[in-house]
């Protein structure tokens, strides 16, 4: 161990366990790893790629984080250059990527870029988080470079300004939504396996619950719980009706990253998974087996995922769906009822109106 000159240990508060030569894909979400796998797969993939790096401002980017942010060095935000070194160690990134902070109030993190990822934090996100909290963040985005988001986040931010940009052309950007669209759901999922990495990364859950509660509830730390803030994702899920069900579709289709209560409860449950003790203990696949992964290995890794979501779901809309699949009896009559108890609401009086009994006051509930 070293000291600083005022006498204090300049080493990390504890030791934390190192990952030589891990594989993405031992933290990946499954739908993320089966459609990366199948894009690596993909013959002349990287040369479309590297066209269309052509087309977007990447270079741009660049020169504007160089120009207008701070680039995080052993100079600069040294604390967050060192948790940066520190990430790449962990999980064995051979080349550390750039790293900038960038004045903004809200709260946020990217990992974007074609040839080469590079990191952005905003000031908003570094003044609200502790060390232990942003460890794990650092962590979330090396595990972005690692497994090779960047590039699909730098189409995303590309396509979206793009569809809103030919907004005014008659179908023009219905075909550039429907590809935003589909990255946006496959965003989402990368996003829960940056989580994994960033827990990897920090190995301190705790940390990684109270940074999500940050982002969902502000610098409160006192006025929350973890615990209660998990049940609002089990509350989310079992809660309301069929509208509810379509609302939270609705709701989630414009958004990049799921939501902050669903994230939580998706690392807590991971956390507490033996995929995640087997990695700790040093059982997890090598980068240099990737070459040998198999695309409908993924594809059925996901495909379980996904029955397995549906199968264990308390959601309206997924037990509608399960009942579907399962062949029951009166779907017709259960979905009729469904929608009718979904149509009505209580009166003044205790009782409850119909969809015809409304007082013509327009309210739609609180």
């Amino acid at each position: 161990m070293t000291e600083s000159p005022g006498g204090s240990e300049n080493v990390p508060s504890r030791d934390r366990r190192r990952f030589p030569g891990i594989s993405s894909r031992s933290y990946e979400h499954p739908a993320d790893r089966s459609a990366l796998v199948a894009l690596r797969k993909l013959s002349g993939f990287d040369t479309v790629f590297k066209t269309l790096s052509g087309l977007l401002p990447e270079r741009s980017l660049r020169l504007l984080f160089l120009s207008d942010s701070v680039r995080v060095g052993e100079q600069q935000f040294a604390h967050l250059n060192d948790m940066l070194r520190d990430a790449c160690y962990i999980l064995d990134l051979e080349k550390v990527p750039p790293m900038y902070v960038n004045q903004d109030p809200q709260p946020n993190a990217m990992c974007i870029g074609l040839d080469e990822p590079i990191i952005v934090v905003t000031t908003g996100l570094v003044e609200l988080l502790d060390e232990e909290e942003m460890r794990a963040v650092i962590g979330h985005e090396v595990g972005h470079a690692l497994s090779g988001h960047a590039v699909y986040r730098t189409i995303l931010l590309f396509l979206t300004n793009l569809a809103m940009k030919v907004a005014w052309i008659p179908l023009g950007n219905v075909a550039i939504m429907a590809i935003v669209t589909a990255l946006r759901e496959w965003f989402r999922k990368s996003e829960l396996s940056a989580d994994r990495a960033g827990l990897l990364v920090g190995q301190d859950l705790q940390a990684s619950m109270r940074g999500l509660m940050k982002l969902a509830g502000g610098n409160h730390l006192h006025e929350m719980n973890v615990d209660a803030f998990l049940e609002q994702a089990d509350e989310y899920e079992a809660g309301g009706d069929l509208r509810d069900s379509v609302l939270k579709i609705l709701n989630l289709l414009p958004r990049s990253h799921p939501f902050t209560t669903v994230r939580a409860a998706e690392l807590k449950k991971w956390a507490a998974s033996r995929d995640y003790q087997r990695i700790m203990d040093g059982h997890y696949p090598r980068r240099s087996e990737d070459k040998d992964t198999s695309v409908s290995d993924s594809f059925k890794d996901s495909a379980a995922h996904y029955a397995d979501s549906v199968r264990n779901s308390k959601d309206p809309l997924m037990g509608l769906v399960r009942d579907i699949a399962g062949g029951a009896g009166d779907l017709g009559g259960k979905l009729r009822d469904t929608v009718f108890r979904a149509g009505q609401r209580p009166d003044s009086s205790g009782g409850a109106d119909g969809a015809n009994g409304s007082d013509g006051s327009g309210s739609a509930g609180k």
